[in-house]
Order: structure tokens, then C-alpha cells, then sequence
């Protein structure tokens, strides 16, 4: 016996009808409900949608912190079985329902499914999720039903082979952010660059373009959405930009080691001027005329949630392989250093950071690590998950055990999730202090 899961149809239509018939009894024996109401996933049961009364927000406003989380405290911690070479799929679940902001936007009902089908919605399998993980079942859950619409939506990921953590991470949201607009087939949106849906508001930000002219000087500038960061490595095909002789400073508290690689170093080779060269000539707007220029990237609007992806995997014409040099990353980044706003402050290239920047809303704290062990060919995806401060889990399918943040510093890392530990509601234009993640 090959021990593996099956799906089967017959038990599923059956199991379809059943629900059908106990959803026209509750109808014909319920009293009547609130236009406001909806169901949920599952038997149909009818949850109406809270709406704080006066002596709650009185409450609420006397008590803006949350409360404490006890060090043994282990409800979120639950492992995913592994349903032929899905560790991928795992290991991004893992990251995503212990991303602060997203779980209690999930596990306050905040969803309205838009979907011609609801059956179909990963939204709405990414709420069930969520209520499965958080349920305080300590036995490992089957995300089956997660997989079976990602092998709709997202074809070129259907199978069995094992896939890219990275690739998956960006068709999930790519999914999610279309079935919060009700979206199917993948229309654009009128305006794409501003969408108001959850997954937008947590993991988009804006990545600035600037082209410089080497004749007039004039700068053309372009602002792209991206939801996450691919930074090269020391290794590969692409040449890398050391820091610079001599630097001992300690940046983002990583004390610089000769020799060793930061994710500081990764993000100001990514954010460093770039030579276009001759064959790369541009018309320039300003003089009108085909001009050599340079090129620079920073960051214009910093996401809620930053994702770092390290580029592990190389394909090119001369071989593929797997790049294992070490990369070490803090436990709290300042991404004030890379922002357009702070372009002034460089100077050929290099990075001229303050002793003190004092601006606490471009500062993140690392939530989750994601890891690959092996080859190109044959590897485990893992994932190091913060499940509240200072306490960190690794989740291997499903297994789950206790880490320490030493294990996670040490760990290669593939995919690093950092989360802002100061947000700005921009409706009320106050700051707030997420106390119970940071």
C-alpha cells in the first residue's frame, strides 16, 4: 500500500447532496436572518457580521493593548501533511497564517466572498485554513482542498513534481488578490496599481525606476508594484558588489564579518547605480537624443509585509546548480537606507547610513524563514515561523518543533518575511504599535 491520499468523486458529490439537504432543513425550521448574515464553509451555519456597539469601543478604547500571550501558549502551532512532495505548499502556508495582520483579518470574519462560485474561491479555502490551523486541534490537517485549486488556477504548478517555494508564494497571492475582487479569469483591473484588497494592503509596495541621462542629466522615473524583493548572490553568473574595503560599522545590527555576506549587502547591491552601458541606449526625454545611461532602484512605498527572496537557483546557458553561500539577516531591519526619500544621502553607490534615523515606520521585525535543504534536483523545503516574541518554531510538513532564534539566524534561508512593527491607519492618519506581534 502506497499509504497516499485519494480523491474521490463519488464520496465527494455525496457528501455535496447531504450538505444541499441540511442547508433546506435549516432554512425551513430557522427563524428569520439578518440580510447581513452569510455562511461559511462547511454545514452552512450563519455567522452575522459584528458591529461594535458604544460601550465596546468605550472598552476598546480603554484598552488598546492586547492581551499577553503566555510562553506556552500553542494554539496556530499545527502541522501540514505532506501530500506528495508539497513541502513547497507547506512551507508557504506555514509563513502566511502566522503573518500578524493577515490571520486577524482572517479570524475576524472579515471576508465577503465575490465569486460567481464560492466553491472555487481561494479566499474562502484560505479562511477555512485559517480556522483549521487556529482551532486548538493539535492533530496535523490535510490541505487537500488547498491544493486541488491551486492545480486549478495555477496550472503550470498542477502535479506532483516538486516546485519553487518562491514561484508558489507569488501565484497564491496572485490568486488571492483576484478572487478578493471576484475575479476568475484573471481580468485586469481597471486600475491595477491601486487595489484596496487585503492581500494588496499587506504585501504591495512600490518600487522606483530611475533612469539618468549621462549627457543632460535629465531623469525619467517609473513606480512599479512589487510584492517582493529578488536580491543575487555572491556566486553567481551575475557579478557581485562587495562592501567597500575597510567597513567594520555595524548596519541593521549585523556586525560586518570579512568574508561574510549580509542581507544589507544584498539590498544595496540591489539598490546601487547601474551603468546601462552602450548597447543599452535609451531616447532621452529632456535632450531628445539616444544617450548612454544609469539606472537605479529604491524603494518608493514600503509594504506592510517585505519579502525577501534570495536568488538560490540559477539557470543559465552554461549550467544549473544550487548556490548555498551563507547569507546572514537580522532580527530587525531599517529599510530607511533604501528609500528614494534617503537618495540624497548616497554618494557613488555608497551607503551613507545615520547613527540614528529615528524614523521607527520603515523598521521590520523578522516573522518567518523559509529554507530549502539539498539540490537543484532533489530537496525538503522547511520553514521557521515566529509564533509570538521570541518564540520560534520550525515547521517541517508535519512536524513541529521548538527553535531557537540561534537555529533560525544560522539557517541559509531562502524566503525571509519581515513585518512593520509601526502601522499607519491612513483613514484616521494615527500610528499604531502592533503590541501583540512586536
Amino acid at each position: 500500500m502506497c499509504k497516499d491520499y485519494v480523491y474521490d468523486r463519488d464520496i465527494e458529490q455525496i457528501a455535496k447532496e447531504e450538505q444541499g439537504e441540511a442547508l433546506k432543513l435549516q432554512a425551513s425550521t430557522s427563524t428569520e436572518v439578518s440580510h447581513q448574515q452569510y455562511s461559511v464553509p462547511g454545514l452552512g451555519e450563519k455567522y452575522p457580521t459584528w458591529e461594535t456597539t458604544k460601550p465596546e469601543l468605550e472598552l476598546l478604547g480603554h484598552n488598546p493593548r492586547r492581551r499577553r500571550i503566555a510562553s506556552s501558549f500553542t494554539i496556530g502551532l499545527r502541522g501540514l501533511i505532506n501530500l506528495g512532495n508539497t513541502c513547497f505548499m507547506n512551507c508557504i502556508v506555514q509563513a502566511l497564517t502566522h503573518t500578524p495582520i493577515l490571520r486577524d483579518f482572517f479570524l475576524s470574519d472579515r471576508h465577503r466572498c465575490e465569486m460567481p462560485s464560492p466553491e472555487l474561491c481561494l479566499v474562502c479555502e484560505m479562511s477555512s485554513l485559517f480556522r483549521e490551523l487556529y482551532s486548538g486541534n493539535p492533530s496535523p490537517h490535510v490541505p487537500y482542498k488547498l491544493l486541488h485549486l491551486v492545480w486549478i488556477h495555477a496550472r503550470h504548478l498542477a502535479g506532483y513534481r516538486q516546485q519553487d517555494a518562491h514561484e508558489f508564494l507569488i501565484a497564491a497571492l496572485d490568486v488571492l488578490h483576484r478572487h478578493c475582487k471576484g475575479d476568475d479569469a484573471g481580468k485586469a483591473a481597471s486600475n491595477p496599481n491601486h487595489c484596496n484588497c487585503i492581500i494588496d494592503q499587506i504585501f504591495t509596495g512600490g518600487l522606483q525606476s530611475d533612469v539618468t541621462c549621462q549627457a543632460c542629466h535629465g531623469v525619467s522615473t517609473t513606480i512599479d508594484p512589487c510584492w517582493d524583493i529578488s536580491l543575487d548572490l555572491p556566486g553567481s553568473c551575475t557579478s557581485f558588489w562587495p562592501m567597500s574595503p575597510g567597513r567594520e560599522s555595524s548596519v541593521n545590527g549585523e556586525s560586518h564579518i570579512p568574508g561574510i555576506t549580509t542581507l544589507t549587502d544584498c539590498l544595496r547591491r540591489f539598490t546601487r547605480p547601474e551603468h546601462l552601458g552602450s548597447s543599452a541606449k535609451i531616447k532621452c526625454g529632456s535632450c531628445q537624443s539616444y544617450q548612454e545611461s544609469t539606472k537605479q532602484l529604491t524603494m518608493n512605498k514600503l509594504p506592510v509585509v517585505a519579502c525577501f527572496h534570495f536568488k538560490r537557483f540559477e539557470h543559465s546557458a552554461k549550467q544549473r546548480r544550487k548556490i548555498t553561500t551563507y547569507i546572514s539577516f537580522p532580527l530587525e531591519l531599517d529599510m530607511t537606507p533604501f528609500m528614494a526619500s534617503s537618495k540624497e544621502s548616497r554618494m557613488n553607490g555608497q551607503l551613507q547610513l545615520p547613527t540614528n534615523s529615528g524614523n521607527d515606520e520603515n523598521k521590520y521585525s523578522l516573522f518567518a524563514v523559509v529554507n530549502h535543504q539539498g539540490t537543484l534536483e532533489s530537496g525538503h523545503y522547511t520553514s521557521f515561523i515566529r509564533h509570538h516574541k521570541d518564540q520560534w518554531f520550525k515547521c517541517d510538513d508535519a512536524v513541529i518543533t521548538k527553535a531557537s532564534i540561534k537555529d533560525v539566524l544560522d539557517s541559509e534561508g531562502y524566503l525571509l518575511f519581515y513585518h512593520k512593527q509601526v502601522l499607519e491607519h491612513e483613514s484616521e492618519k494615527v500610528k499604531e504599535v502592533n503590541t501583540q506581534a512586536y
